[in-house]
């Protein structure tokens, strides 16, 4: 498939003293869509356990303009890279309609089973959800290898 979109609502709430997003609840935007991705779209494949445990491990946010309360919702594009047993990457790129990139971010997502107080590893089946949202260039290189 290669990215998934998620679309979240801007609050007036996010708006902070500039009359623009708030550096801190971009990220907060930011880990809604996520949680579509990981929680949501996973729960609907019938995969529960990353909504079980899953960290943030790292956060790179790269602001590119400012977002106004009035653009109404910011359009976050997900997709996924370095796909490994224990980890993965999550890159970022948020726009808000008719407008440019506002922000790319990445983060490095890390399976964590809660009841231990550890990481884990990923199942095969989480494994294959993550794989479909690779750019479609990695998903090709990794039929190659197969």
């Amino acid at each position: 498939m290669g990215a998934f979109v998620a679309d979240v609502p801007l609050r007036w709430s996010d708006m902070d003293a500039f009359g623009h997003v708030n550096h801190a609840r971009t990220v907060t935007l930011l880990e809604e869509a996520r949680v579509e991705l990981l929680f949501t779209e996973a729960g609907r494949q019938g995969l529960l356990g990353m909504a079980e445990g899953m960290v943030v491990a790292r956060l790179a946010v790269d602001y590119r303009i400012p977002v106004s309360h009035s653009a109404g919702t910011l359009q976050v594009r997900m997709s996924v890279r370095d796909l490994k047993p224990a980890s993965f990457v999550i890159d970022y790129s948020a726009s808000t309609s008719g407008s440019a990139e506002v922000a790319t971010a990445e983060t490095l997502m890390v399976p964590y089973d809660l009841k231990a107080g550890r990481p884990r590893r990923l199942s095969t089946d989480e494994r294959d959800f993550l794989a479909e949202w690779q750019p479609v260039l990695a998903q090709a290189e990794a039929g190659d290898r197969a």
